[in-house]
């Protein structure tokens, strides 16, 4: 089978090139402009803003004109969101919005160990071919047979898995030659030259970009702008969103989200054939030719489940003997989620897979590997937050838009924050989507009397979709690129499930978010 992935990663290159179908001329232009009309936007507006006659206190006015300053930066792209990021925690300080020990204070949140501690863990998984040797073993399985209706389920589902613990994009890197190779086996069986034409190749690689999206969101470090959105949400209302309650609202979306991902993709792009003969065995054999698990994935399994547990112990013990129970306070204090993502990464390091060649399961050069500019937005963001808080800007900003709009029911509010959370996320990035989004609509919530908490999390869920462009997401991108998802398919799949999962995740977020503790 490594040879027919070989064989069809070559066929799909033949077509297209990754690097020619990342983006079509017309999109190339587009960011382009984009890019330039940030570098020449953001200044202005930060400048129209800083010396606009507003009654407004100093560190207000400055902060304002700072975060539209970066907020442009973010959503054009101008210069690198990390970059733009630290940036703007520099202009704070020089704008004198806070002294620097009050902006810097967010480089000491606990955020950083979590993510650190979860990245660190991803890595590991990854190295030791763990996923691939699980995704293997599902295609391989009696229930999924030869049919390819529950192939492409299968995928789905082996994808939502791994992308809640795991990078959206690397999940889907990694699957993506298994894909390409089945593809192309049913290419062969239909006499079809074209693997890149063929429906079921629709149906499988936008299963698996999509499904990647909604996985990322079951779990606060499926993705990193989740961490910064709950983050914003408990600076800002004093609720603490557990591991165990995030992960129990965001399943209520996902499970259902999924089944209808399944109906709109296979009714949408209906497969040539209902059955690929051969299908099992193959999957059989690659899972029998990568052998028994080494010990480096056996204790990167045992670490990741406890890790796990301990994430969600605390809101379990919430949710049965209450929030304010001392057993409840007791624990939750000792498993905080940083320090258990921390310890567990640490185990990493300590267990050793070749005691002689004195290796270990997790190396540092493992660990370097860390996208430490995403990290470094996740700090940024949170100090932003702080200080719009702290200021009594974002209670202004929120009287403002409450009085000229009115005060919405909290199901409106909620709905229009996912949309617009989503729509962002099309266009711009995950990451400016909820930088941008929910700062606006805990403003709004906070002066309006309402509480912020589902509005503001139900935006953070929709920050993690975008399904209708290739640059709406780096995994969008990536199944584009192969050449077998025309823009018009990926467009009609996407705006349709866009509108879904808006109307899912408001559902979830409003009708189970008490059930789950949140508020």
């Amino acid at each position: 089978m490594s040879e027919q992935k070989t064989a069809s990663l070559e066929m799909f290159r033949a077509y297209k090139s990754i690097g020619d179908q990342a983006m079509t001329p017309a999109e190339e232009r587009f960011e382009r402009r984009r890019q330039t009309s940030g570098l020449i936007l953001a200044p202005l507006l930060g400048a129209v803003m800083l010396f606009a006659p507003l009654d407004l206190p100093w560190n207000q006015q400055s902060l304002a004109a700072v975060f539209i300053f970066t907020m442009v930066l973010w959503l054009t792209e101008a210069i690198p969101i990390p970059i733009a990021s630290l940036l703007g925690v520099a202009l704070m300080i020089l704008f004198g919005v806070a002294p620097a020990n009050e902006v810097l204070a967010s480089f000491g949140n606990t955020i950083v160990l979590l993510y650190l501690g979860a990245f660190f863990l991803a890595q590991a998984l990854l190295k030791h071919g763990v996923a691939q040797r699980i995704a293997y073993s599902v295609l391989g399985s009696r229930v999924v047979g030869d049919s390819v209706v529950k192939m492409i389920v299968a995928f789905g589902a082996v994808t939502c898995v791994f992308s809640a613990f795991v990078s959206n994009t690397v999940t889907v890197a990694m699957l993506l030659p298994t894909a390409l190779g089945l593809i192309v086996a049913v290419s062969r069986q239909l006499g079809q030259e074209d693997p890149t034409k063929l429906r079921i190749g629709t149906a499988l690689l936008l299963m698996l970009s999509f499904s990647a999206s909604i996985g990322g969101a079951i779990t606060p470090v499926g993705a990193p702008h989740q961490l910064i959105g709950r983050d914003l949400i408990e600076a800002a209302t004093g609720n603490t969103i557990s591991f165990f309650s995030w992960v129990g609202v965001a399943l209520c979306a996902a499970i259902p989200l999924f089944g209808f991902l399944v109906l709109l993709l296979t009714k949408l792009n209906k497969p040539e054939v209902t059955r690929l003969a051969g299908l099992r065995d193959s999957m059989r054999a690659e899972r029998e030719k990568a052998g028994r698990m080494s010990r480096g994935g056996v204790a990167v399994l045992a670490v990741f489940g406890l890790v796990v547990i301990g994430w969600l112990t605390p809101g379990f013990l919430g949710l049965v003997a209450g929030t304010e129970s001392e057993i409840y306070t007791a624990v939750g204090d000792v498993l905080d989620e940083g320090i258990v993502a921390i310890v567990g990464a640490a185990l990493l390091f300590l267990i050793p897979v070749a005691w002689k060649k004195r290796e270990f399961a997790m190396t540092w050069g493992d660990a370097v590997k860390t996208d430490w500019g995403t990290l470094l937005f996740i700090i940024c963001a949170a100090a932003f937050g702080s200080q719009l808080s702290s200021t009594g800007l974002a209670e202004r900003v929120g009287q403002l838009l409450g009085d000229t709009f009115g005060v919405a029911d909290v199901v409106v509010l909620t709905f229009v924050a996912v949309l617009l959370a989503i729509l962002i996320s099309e266009v711009g990035s995950n990451l400016a989507a909820v930088g941008v989004v929910v700062p606006i609509v805990i403003s709004i919530c906070t002066a309006s009397g309402i509480d912020p908490t589902l509005p503001a999390l139900a935006a953070t869920f929709g920050s993690s979709f975008g399904f209708m462009l290739p640059i709406s997401t780096p995994q969008n991108a990536l199944v584009y690129a192969t050449g077998a998802v025309p823009i018009t398919r990926m467009v009609r799949s996407g705006i349709v499930f866009d509108v879904l999962a808006a109307v899912f995740v408001t559902a979830s977020v409003t009708l189970t978010g008490r059930l789950f503790g949140i508020v």
